[in-house]
């Protein structure tokens, strides 16, 4: 039976983001037997505006700075695959990063073959996670009743916050809200800063949490 990954595969150029030249190493170690993939130090501008890569690798440093950098890699580039690598292995923390744009989570014990049967799921277009964690994030997602929901009666949005806010829903990014409503980006932007400051939480992953998680009356 062939090792994860040895068969044929489409070629991926992978970045490491966050990460320490050590772990660099690890990973540029754990990969060189895969003749599809390349591993690559890279910067978040490179991510960001670049088009040389297919999946980032992003080392999870502060919680909140990391899931927020996330979200920002999610909007600029919303078919960049992305994965995290954390300490931390707390149930919220793997939902928050997906929920973020994150396909894939692992943790900073993964073994050689659980790195590379990550980045071959991640790749296929699936995601990889805790079996618990992802269970948890499908019952949360399909029923927010279950999940203490915010009642928001003495909230009110406009038309427009509204389609904003379904968008945010469906985990769409800001260039995808910005296509579906016909309007700039930067307009987008403006519409969750100032929903974020409305609703009262600190950053666009509550915001999106906090409304899946609402009474649709």
């Amino acid at each position: 039976m062939s090792a994860p990954g040895s068969h044929q595969k489409t070629r991926l150029n992978i970045g490491l983001l966050d990460f320490e030249p050590l772990r660099v190493a690890g990973f540029e170690s754990v990969c060189e037997a895969l003749s599809h993939v390349t591993i690559v130090p890279t910067t978040l501008q490179n991510a960001l505006t670049g088009s040389g890569l297919d999946m980032v690798m992003l080392g999870l440093q502060s919680r909140t700075e990391s899931l927020d950098l996330l979200a920002k890699l999610k909007a600029a580039k919303p078919r960049l695959k992305l994965i995290v690598m954390g300490a931390e292995t707390d149930e919220e923390t793997i939902i928050s990063a997906i929920a973020a744009g994150a396909k894939g989570y692992l943790e900073e014990t993964a073994t050689p073959e659980q790195v590379i049967m990550c980045i071959d799921v991640v790749a296929s277009g699936s995601i990889w996670a805790p079996r618990k964690v992802l269970s948890a994030f499908v019952d949360r997602m399909l029923n927010p009743e279950d999940n203490k929901p915010v009642r928001r009666h003495n909230l009110t949005f406009t038309k427009r916050e509204e389609e904003v806010l379904n968008l945010l829903r469906a985990a769409r990014s800001n260039r995808e809200i910005a296509l579906t409503m016909g309007i700039e980006e930067r307009t987008v932007k403006s519409y969750i800063a100032k929903l974020i400051r409305k609703v009262g939480v600190e950053n666009r992953i509550a915001l999106s949490v906090r409304a899946a998680t609402w009474d649709k009356d």
